[in-house]
């Protein structure tokens, strides 16, 4: 009996392609990253801009109905504009069915006085401003974790660091994640490498990258990467669904982000959104079910984590002065939610 080589996924196309003489060429090996979530899986999903209860309600009916398995939502309005009840029913509703719940901090740039945001070149962007705002990113933080989320969305590198240096010191809890924003996402392996460091557990990359950058990137870090497979208009509008399984390929670990182009910016969310947020949240889960599908025909679905899979295993961190001394801990009666 002789060993035979397991066929790996097919190229779109590639039968009929190959029979009029343009196959592609062969996948280097080299390109392949060998990183993987700590439970063995190459990829992960997520469903962005889930932006409240409703809003959460919606996409996990949907994702039930399709049948899609997800291990991250996220919410892109800020912690700020939800209620301490309407967290609450949101870490209640993906705690039941193991799926992390990610929030975003805080006041950010372009929400701002600030008028640079305003102007061509868009200022700091989404960056914390001054003290008070990195302040109101640290409350948002502390009164999330107190609440029960334990994944935080950080547009800000000096809040990201405050944030690791608080969960390092017990202030926020040690499985507390940080997910680096798409606005603010690196583009090259040196700055990714840096965002790792200073505390990033998944880190966003623009979706208008390559396949080859991501390789480059992976030679640098084995972070978590989120990636936009579908991207929202203000981020380019970027479709590349047919690129999913190069993507895990080359980016592995990573988030596949089920985004969506051609619908109206929802942040901040409010009711007078309502309608096309909803609508929007199912279009999302629909999304994401054409991917596992192309995926699927090609035999390129293999390596998902287990579904409750939330965690991003060791990272490279910058060094904490073990000299400083904590403000609080997690059992100071300031950071109860009673009191938040």
């Amino acid at each position: 009996m002789t060993d035979q080589q397991t066929p790996g996924p097919r190229r779109p196309g590639e039968y009929a392609l190959a029979l009029l003489g343009h196959g592609a060429p062969a996948d280097d090996p080299a390109d392949a990253s060998p990183h993987r979530f700590p439970d063995g899986g190459s990829w992960r999903t997520e469903i962005p801009s889930v932006e409240g209860p409703e809003a959460l309600a919606t996409v996990l009916e949907e994702v039930e109905r399709l049948e899609l398995p997800v291990h991250r939502i996220s919410q892109g309005s800020g912690i700020w504009m939800l209620t301490d009840a309407e967290i609450t029913e949101m870490v209640q509703a993906t705690t039941e069915r193991d799926i992390e719940l990610c929030l975003f901090t805080g006041p950010r740039g372009t929400w701002d006085i600030g008028s640079a945001t305003r102007t061509p070149s868009g200022g700091g962007g989404l960056r914390a401003r001054g003290h008070d705002q990195v302040a109101g990113c640290v409350e948002d933080a502390l009164r999330a974790t107190a609440l029960g989320v334990r994944c935080l969305l950080v547009a800000d590198e000096g809040v990201l660091w405050l944030l690791h240096q608080l969960r390092q010191q017990g202030v926020l809890p040690a499985d507390t994640t940080f997910k680096v924003s798409a606005l603010v996402g690196p583009v090259n392996p040196a700055a990714y490498a840096v965002w790792e460091r200073l505390g990033g557990d998944s880190i966003n990359i623009p979706s208008d990258l390559t396949l080859q950058h991501l390789t480059e990137i992976r030679r640098a870090s084995g972070a978590p990467m989120d990636f936009y497979i579908e991207a929202p208009d203000d981020l380019g509008g970027f479709v590349r669904m047919y690129d999913a399984a190069e993507l895990i390929r080359r980016g592995a670990p990573i988030y596949l982000k089920f985004g969506l182009s051609k619908a109206p910016a929802i942040y901040p969310y409010g009711r007078q959104m309502r309608d096309v947020t909803l609508q929007t949240a199912r279009e999302r889960v629909r999304r994401g079910r054409l991917v596992l599908d192309l995926l699927a025909r090609h035999g390129a679905d293999g390596g998902m984590s287990p579904l409750g899979s939330r965690l991003p295993g060791p990272l490279n961190r910058f060094p904490i002065d073990s000299s400083a001394t904590p403000n609080g801990s997690e059992t100071d009666p300031r950071f109860t939610p009673e009191r938040i």
